[in-house]
């Protein structure tokens, strides 16, 4: 077993629960479409019976998802997500940008997903967080825990963008951090260092936000 492996289970949250957690966040982190909106019901039942603080933190998302109108929540969304930088759903563009040091790490997560027989079923890059959450709820806990760990700056960059912005989808990622190991020392350097510095930006043809489809399919 792998150190990050034994750092996650010791964790105080069940294994059940955090998988419960990452697709929770997978889903309400997603466009918000008439899919999501049938299954609210659920994801609220679901996340009722999660511990504290996981059940909290999901429960504000939760509560601005069904209070909403589903057209207010899309203009949100785009602007939250496609429209900011610091917002990016693509873990891999916090520490690489466009460059091409970004192709060989969304290779790692695409062999993770091979390995363990999981399809993506989406034109989303698999870096996405949405599609990590799900690979690591339903297909490999232990592969998707290790991609969250490495990739856990950008993941409390984008966390502390969406809450520096006020937006209730922080709350998806309070969740998902809880059910991670306790930030070190060196990681929060690493957070402000990109905080401070940004990606680079040498480009090569990587969208910083999406597949070149990706905005069109929210029109």
């Amino acid at each position: 077993m792998s150190r990050i492996a034994r750092a996650l289970r010791r964790q105080a949250i069940s294994e059940r629960d955090r998988a419960l957690t990452h697709r929770i966040a997978a889903l309400v982190l997603d466009y918000p479409d008439e899919r999501l909106a049938e299954e609210l019901p659920r994801l609220r039942t679901a996340a009722e019976a999660l511990p504290e603080p996981v059940r909290g933190h999901l429960g504000g998302v939760l509560d601005h998802l069904e209070r909403t109108p589903r057209r207010s929540l899309a203009e949100e969304y785009v602007a939250t997500f496609d429209l900011r930088r610091r917002c990016c759903l693509y873990l891999t563009y916090y520490s690489y940008g466009d460059t091409r040091k970004r192709g060989t790490a969304l290779l790692g997560f695409t062999h993770a997903y091979r390995a363990s027989g999981f399809d993506t079923d989406t034109e989303e890059l698999p870096d996405h967080l949405c599609v990590l959450l799900e690979f690591a709820a339903t297909a490999d806990p232990d592969a998707g825990g290790r991609l969250l760990v490495q990739h856990r700056a950008g993941l409390e960059l984008l966390h502390l963008a969406l809450t520096d912005a006020e937006s209730p989808y922080a709350g998806a990622l309070s969740a998902v951090s809880a059910t991670l190991p306790p930030l070190t020392g060196r990681l929060r350097d690493a957070v402000a260092r990109l905080a401070a510095e940004g990606p680079p930006g040498e480009e090569v043809g990587l969208e910083p936000f999406a597949p070149p489809d990706y905005l069109k399919a929210r029109s």
